[in-house]
């Protein structure tokens, strides 16, 4: 602040000089009346103020220079949504009044909705700042006005909501510039896949889009040996800095087990809806998952053994995953909701109808996922529940059972039925395309050694 003043004072005493009679007195002519010269033009001086001395001068604009608010300045303050968060409670938390809040959720919501928002979504409060000050008598804080949000509801997307010249929010989607590069990578397998990929220091989102690629045809817990070997391209997105924004999906993948090679391509035989496929075009995708819960292991197979809390042996027509409380169980196969509720021994419990031939049910659960109830459609893969340890049961768990014409069948044998097959012009779009990503593969190199945000 002293500093300001000083500055003030320095260009009070210029300005007396440029207007005072001893400037005057340098010019080669007299001037018209209110009008001095100024390198061959005439230009306007304070009226007044040129018959003052530099006190009295000081004395008369320094109170106005010392009175001059400073500049405001734009602030952002980071920001995520938390589990079971409102884009209102979040924003009251912030401390951003509620009839601002209101306003700029309204703006926002012309183009998203914000109840798609996601837990640690990030989210840049923006604010105007005005540094404090003094005035002649008093001291003036800092003070800080809403001005909007930066939403990041993609890495390459950004909505922002600001306020436009006439103060009222509005918002826009923005698109961040990024880097698309392919990178291969591969590992050989000591004891696990998944120890392999994290030794080669792969994405886990990859490595997990992979497996579940397999899952239709490999059992993960029986099927891989040491040294089998994996092989992968993968997209990968980076920010102008050069940094990892995101990796992306798998484009190609090859499995050798036992030194039988199992490749696999990514493709859209419709807009907007990829799949994986072998090499003959033909979808790797089965009717039904063997395996609906990532990263879980065998801890009891189907058919007859001791009961654990009953103590007797019985005929156990399942298979238990074992896994962490609140692992992610997964719908096997698209499908209708029949029950989500208590069931007896099993706990919180789900069963799906698929068609008319098969149904499944996952037992023992924590809890269930948003949404699920009876009569809802699912889709393969997504997310129905979470391993728990609800009913009888003596650890966490999924109980996960297979009915087949209305029968209990073991679901590691399931004879599934097989998928889409590629025909006419699709086939031959498919095999373009195989060979496009055959060439890309031999022309990059393979990185055992990945950087990773994920």
């Amino acid at each position: 602040m002293r500093r300001m003043l000083v500055q003030g004072a320095v260009i009070a005493v210029m300005l007396w000089l440029a207007t005072s009679d001893f400037a005057n007195s340098r010019l080669p002519e007299a001037s018209p009346s209110g009008l001095e010269p100024a390198a061959g033009t005439w230009r306007a001086t304070p009226k007044g103020l040129s018959s003052l001395g530099p006190a009295a001068f000081l004395e008369a604009v320094l109170p106005k220079i010392k009175a001059t608010p400073p500049e405001p300045r734009l602030t952002e303050r980071i920001v995520h949504v938390r589990k079971g968060d409102t884009l209102m409670n979040l924003l009251l938390r912030a401390d951003v009044p509620r009839s601002q809040a209101h306003l700029a959720i309204e703006a926002l919501r012309k183009s998203y909705d914000p109840r798609k928002l996601k837990p640690e979504t990030e989210i840049a409060l923006r604010y105007q700042t005005v540094p404090a000050h003094e005035k002649a008598e008093e001291e003036v804080k800092a003070s800080e006005t809403f001005d909007g949000m930066r939403v990041a509801l993609r890495y390459d997307l950004d909505l922002v909501v600001a306020r436009n010249a006439t103060g009222n929010f509005i918002s826009e989607k923005i698109e961040r510039p990024v880097l698309q590069e392919l990178v291969r990578a591969g590992a050989t397998i000591e004891t696990s896949l998944f120890e392999a990929a994290d030794r080669a220091d792969m994405p886990t989102s990859v490595v997990i889009e992979m497996i579940r690629a397999y899952s239709f045809d490999i059992d993960f817990q029986r099927d891989i040996r040491s040294g089998d070997r994996f092989e992968l391209v993968f997209e990968r997105f980076l920010d102008e800095e050069g940094h990892i924004v995101h990796n992306g999906n798998v484009l190609y993948a090859e499995l050798e087990i036992r030194g039988k090679a199992l490749r696999i391509y990514r493709f859209s035989p419709q807009k907007g809806i990829a799949d994986y496929f072998n090499e003959k075009g033909e979808s790797v995708r089965k009717a039904l998952m063997r395996t609906p819960v990532d990263g879980a292991r065998i801890s009891s197979r189907y058919g007859k053994r001791r009961h654990p809390i009953l103590g007797y042996t019985r005929m156990h027509r399942g298979v238990d995953f074992a896994a962490p409380r609140g692992t992610p169980v997964l719908a096997s196969g698209d499908g209708t909701i029949e029950r989500a509720n208590r069931y007896g021994g099993y706990g919180k419990y789900v069963r799906i109808r698929h068609g008319s031939r098969f149904k499944t049910a996952y037992a023992h659960l924590q809890s269930f996922a948003n949404g699920v109830r009876k009569g809802k459609r699912v889709q393969q893969g997504q997310i129905i529940g979470y391993v728990g340890s609800t009913g009888r049961s003596t650890g966490p768990h999924l109980h996960y059972e297979v009915h087949e014409a209305g029968k209990q069948t073991n679901p590691m044998r399931l004879n599934l039925p097989t998928g889409l097959k590629l025909k006419g012009k699709t086939l031959t779009a498919f095999k373009k395309k195989r060979s496009e990503l055959d060439q890309q593969l031999a022309d990059l190199p393979l990185q055992n050694q990945l950087a990773s945000n994920e």
